[in-house]
């Protein structure tokens, strides 16, 4: 089974909010995910994001895929160079 971290949409019309997952790449955008690792909304200034670091990181260590917009997510929270220090002192 191929997992994505990627966004699943919630809220309403015209005021998206979203949840950063864990799901197989195969499910539907808004379908089953596996786990919940944080949430993201766009529609403050800045936007919030909430990310829990151990999860994206257990994720991340077996194998799963995120997409563009949630590296760029974990990037800016730090969590993608955890990822790489961690990787490198193996």
């Amino acid at each position: 089974m191929a997992v994505k971290l990627r966004l699943k949409r919630m809220g309403a019309k015209k005021a998206p909010f979203y949840r950063i997952v864990a799901a197989d790449s195969r499910a539907p955008r808004d379908g089953r995910d596996i786990e919940t690792i944080g949430t993201y909304n766009p529609t403050t200034n800045p936007a919030i994001v909430t990310v829990k670091a151990e999860l994206a990181l257990k994720w991340l260590s077996v194998g799963a895929q995120p997409t563009d917009t949630v590296r760029n997510i974990l990037s800016g929270q730090g969590i993608m160079k955890q990822f790489h220090d961690s990787k490198k002192a193996k």
